[in-house]
């Protein structure tokens, strides 16, 4: 079933699913799996094959549950041929859990008490009804020193009945459907209301089977923080008659010539209504709303992992020497030099901000620092006091070739603060950690942000209000592909870095690291298996991504797998090239027979084509077709911005209801997801633009007083 279900899910063949499992179980990752072994998995990119996995893991662990389920049942002695083919076909958790519920262990209930009375016989009566007589002489019966009259008695047999209805799997699913597709959510204010961001929900109506998931992440948070409350409203009477015509005997469809009996009927209305309002209606609106948190989380999480995606992604600003500038008012701008390399050349300290004002002090000083360190462009962090720097830096370059730009420092303090900084920079302050940090984020973003919790990132949406362990699990996957993707120097990789590498984990790359301090540089990927606890089969699951600059052997410097080597020298020997010629115009690979070499050289015909393509740009890094930073020279203010306006910014931020880019304001535009494109409807931003884009934006509205800015792409 498993097997079936993945197929089907992910529009895979059969043999498909077959290899990634065994590829799975037999401890490969996903980055190698998609790298290495695209002739095994017909090749399957990273994203389809980490959803596989996710989707393996939860339909293994339903099966377990099924397999628990059907033991239980079978122990207590009510399992029937019907039921275990039930559970066993089961798709989802929800529909496991209806088929359960009645044989589950239980709290003390209403009905559980009627139970220990002796009332399930009397229940049992009442549901047959065949009784001619008037329920009370039968309740009679069942008087004991815990039943006192029979007023009582059919009480708790109501009790019971109601349990039973709620208990039904069938009921539950049609009226979980029911709700679901006719349903509204409804929120109110919970008090007297008052100006907030969740004015909207003050008095809200939406259907349920529409509503957007950033609206229920919204409104989960306005209720947590206790502005609002919210219920689902459907049609509890149609239900209610759903109920009474699956309960009652000899009803007719049409509801003027219903027969029933007298005795018992008006009991088991009852019994249906309380049932329906007690026990079902608060348990199928949990459900819903627990539905509709996980679907918005799971977009949120969508939308958070490809913006993460893109700013790890982001083209590193190579050869230039750069100063970080982390601003502050009280306690000084903290500034930091670091070389095209990333080794920080000097810091400092300077106060051109409230309230000491050293403004003149401060521009001479860092006028001086760009004449000795020859300081190309400065990076300045976007917290506290960003604004005011930003003007004082727009005056210090005047007159030089030196630019700026703002940079996103959401984490940096994370950093500066962490166990990872001290042992970084032991003999640095906090400040002079997080200035090199945003000087290194604008340098190389990917090798400066690995080391921090993604979730400090701050490219999303609601990432506080989502599952933490779900999140971090899917952000932690987007690092280990870029990561990956992009390949590590294996002699200058950072501890974070070579942590996210396939196969890698957190006490080997601290092995490596330490090898490296004692032995000295790599000459070639084989030294690995030197490694304190660094085997073969890790080896296998990493050595493609890492790579040696000037090593022993070309090949450690490419992409191409080493257990790829023969088939590559034999591919150069039979065109007549060798090693030396590898990434050299004088290589022509382009007109070579794929199919006759992919069976002569005994390799699979998808690695063939990687291995050419490396060979053709060996050690080639995806971010250089990404888009460039914006450098400025000049300070713009929202002050100077005008309605039509077209400016060039980049997108910062991506979200269900727009894009936020920057445009050089320290205030980032929203272009709203209606003003995206003017030809067609946009499902989602992320159809038309990425975290990093280089757009072209007009500006259509500019709000002073809530200092927001209105852009539109509709140019």
């Amino acid at each position: 079933m498993i097997i079936q279900t993945l197929k089907n899910e992910l529009n895979l063949a059969d043999w498909q699913v077959k290899k990634v499992i065994k590829l799975i179980d037999e401890g490969n990752t996903i980055p190698f799996i998609a790298r290495y072994r695209k002739d095994v998995t017909g090749s399957l990119n990273d994203e389809t094959l980490r959803k596989f996995d996710e989707r393996l893991k939860y339909l293994r662990n339903l099966e377990e549950k099924k397999g628990n389920a059907i033991k239980r049942i079978e122990e207590i002695g009510k399992l029937t041929d019907d039921l275990k083919n039930k559970i066993l076909n089961a798709k989802i958790q929800v529909e496991l859990e209806d088929l359960y519920r009645p044989y589950k262990s239980k709290k003390r209930t209403k009905a559980t008490v009627a139970r220990e009375k002796g009332l399930e016989p009397l229940a049992q009566i009442i549901l047959k009804q065949e009784i001619k007589e008037d329920i009370k002489k039968i309740a009679n019966n069942y008087i004991n020193d815990e039943v006192k009259r029979p007023e009582e008695a059919i009480e708790g047999a109501k009790d019971i009945i109601a349990e039973g209805i709620s208990d039904n799997s069938d009921f539950r699913k049609k009226i979980r459907k029911n709700t679901f597709f006719t349903g509204k959510i409804q929120t109110k204010a919970k008090d007297k209301e008052f100006s907030s961001e969740y004015e909207t929900y003050y008095s809200y109506t939406e259907d349920i089977k529409i509503i957007p998931p950033h609206r229920i992440l919204a409104i989960n948070r306005a209720e947590k923080e206790g502005v609002i409350k919210s219920k689902i409203e459907c049609d509890e009477e149609e239900i209610i008659k759903y109920l009474n015509r699956h309960m009652l005997k000899n009803i007719s469809k049409i509801p003027e010539k219903i027969e029933y009996n007298k005795f018992t009927t008006p009991i088991i209305k009852e019994s249906v209504k309380d049932s329906y309002k007690r026990l079902i209606s608060p348990a199928i609106e949990r459900e819903i709303r627990n539905y509709l948190t996980q679907k918005a989380e799971e977009k949120s999480i969508e939308v958070f992992a490809k913006n993460l995606n893109q700013l790890l992604m982001e083209s590193p600003l190579v050869g230039k020497t750069i100063l970080g500038w982390d601003p502050a008012f009280r306690t000084g701008c903290k500034l930091a030099i670091i070389d095209d390399t990333g080794k920080v050349l000097d810091t400092s300290l300077i106060y051109p901000t409230e309230p000491q004002n050293k403004v003149a002090e401060s521009i001479n000083t860092v006028r001086k620092l760009i004449d000795e360190y020859g300081i190309n462009v400065i990076a300045i962090g976007n917290g506290t006091a960003s604004r005011e720097s930003e003007e004082i830096v727009a005056e210090i370059i005047k007159g030089t070739d030196v630019e700026y730009i703002i940079v996103n420092e959401a984490g940096a303090s994370v950093y500066s603060a962490s166990k990872l900084a001290s042992e970084e920079f032991p003999e640095f302050s906090e400040g002079e950690r997080s200035a090199v940090s945003i000087a290194r984020r604008l340098q190389d973003p990917l090798a400066e942000l690995v080391k921090i919790d993604p979730k400090s990132i701050g490219v999303g949406q609601y990432q506080h209000d989502m599952n933490q362990k779900r999140l971090s699990e899917s952000l932690t996957g987007v690092v280990e592909k870029v990561v990956n993707e992009v390949g590590v120097d294996l002699n200058t990789a950072s501890y974070s870095l070579l942590n996210y590498i396939s196969g890698i984990g957190n006490t080997t790359a601290k092995n490596i690291v330490a090898y490296r301090e004692e032995n000295g540089s790599f000459s070639s990927r084989d030294e690995l298996l030197n490694v304190k606890k660094l085997g073969k089969k890790t080896f296998e699951q990493c050595a493609g991504f890492v790579k040696i600059d000037n090593p022993d052997n070309p090949l450690d410097n490419t992409t191409i797998h080493p257990e790829s080597y023969g088939a590559t020298l034999k591919l150069l020997k039979k065109l007549n090239y060798n090693t030396s010629d590898i990434g050299s115009k004088s290589l022509k690979l382009d007109n070579v027979d794929l199919d006759e070499l992919s069976q002569e050289l005994d390799i699979g015909l998808e690695t063939l084509k990687d291995i050419i393509k490396e060979l053709k740009k060996p050690g080639r890094d995806p971010r250089e077709d990404m888009p460039k930073p914006i450098l400025r020279k000049n300070v713009l203010s929202i002050e100077d911005l005008e309605d039509g306006m077209i400016m060039q910014g980049t997108v910062r931020n991506i979200v269900d209801f727009g894009a936020f880019v920057d445009i050089g304001v320290h205030q980032d535009g929203l272009v709203h997801i209606s003003q995206l494109v003017a030809d067609r409807y946009v499902k989602h931003p992320l159809d038309i633009v990425s975290v990093g884009d280089i757009v072209d934006v007009k500006v259509i509205d500019i709000n002073l007083k809530r200092n927001r800015i209105q852009l539109s792409m509709i140019i």
